[in-house]
């Protein structure tokens, strides 16, 4: 039997998300792509990834500390992993995120990567703005880019 996608849906203070879980790894923490085949079931995996969101969210966690499998192209995945390495509270631009993975005129293809990233706020494209400093493009809306910057300036 192939092992699908576990997701369980909760309600945070940006909206209702999903978790999706496979293998024993987080794959989706979303509010827009829902995979297409899953079963809906609230794992141990699942439920510590909405525990460390709930400290997240209460200004208790810095750093989430789960074992993660976005899927994605291998620049996808090249720049997710940057994306990981952006500390809490500042923001990077599409361009320096470019440049930080050896690809220095790719900032608009850095924009679709984070566009697909399918574990928001854990894998954190929302500190990611225009090179004016401006917020541009979040999947999840600007609103929620907003209330999760401001959440970690606090």
């Amino acid at each position: 039997m192939i092992d699908m996608e576990k997701i369980f849906f909760y309600e945070t203070p940006v909206g209702k998300i999903c978790i999706g879980e496979e293998n024993g790894r987080i794959t989706h923490v979303t509010w827009t792509k829902i995979p297409k085949e899953y079963v809906l079931e609230e794992t141990e995996l699942i439920q510590s990834c909405k525990k460390q969101l709930e400290e997240y969210f209460a200004g208790k966690r810095k750093a989430f500390d789960l074992p993660l499998a976005p899927k994605g192209t291998a620049f996808q995945q090249k720049v997710w992993k940057a994306l990981t390495e952006i500390p809490y509270g500042e923001t990077r631009t599409y361009g320096e995120i470019a440049a930080g993975i050896g690809n220095p005129k790719a900032a608009r293809a850095v924009g679709m990567a984070n566009n697909k990233n399918p574990i928001g706020i854990i894998i954190p494209c929302h500190r990611v703005v225009g090179a004016n400093g401006k917020l541009v493009g979040y999947a999840g809306g600007m609103e929620k880019k907003a209330f999760l910057l401001e959440l970690e300036r606090k």
